[in-house]
């Protein structure tokens, strides 16, 4: 099995989830895209999987990613498009204990939100 099965199979769980998975390695390359992920990214018939995300990303972003990666820390952020607003949880992903690469989770979320503190 090589590593992109290896990625599949284990993420197979994400498929039907209400969220978009994106999983990128070390050098910005799509390694895993679930369903939702697709249809949000895939343009007629082009797929981004096995394609370089950089390219997709201003310069201010790509170095965002890249220091990400770097330093293993985490960029998480709301935006709103089209009147859809979304939560975008960006974290690099590791394997036996090295950064591997970012795993991108975008999710809509409600205008307005509850929050709650607990103890």
């Amino acid at each position: 099995m090589n590593e992109e099965d290896i990625i599949n199979e284990a993420l197979a769980w994400a498929e039907g989830t209400h969220c978009a998975i994106t999983v990128c390695d070390l050098e910005g390359k799509v390694i895993f895209m679930n369903e939702r992920s697709r249809a949000t990214f895939d343009k007629e018939g082009q797929t981004m999987l096995g394609q370089n995300l950089m390219p997709c990303h201003n310069e201010k972003s790509q170095e965002k990613i890249r220091h990400m990666m770097a330093t293993d820390t985490v960029n998480c952020y709301t935006i709103d498009k089209q009147g859809v607003k979304k939560m975008i949880y960006q974290t690099p992903w590791r394997h036996d204990g090295k950064v591997c690469g970012m795993v991108e989770i975008s999710m809509i979320i409600p205008q307005e939100m509850p929050h709650y503190v607990r103890k």
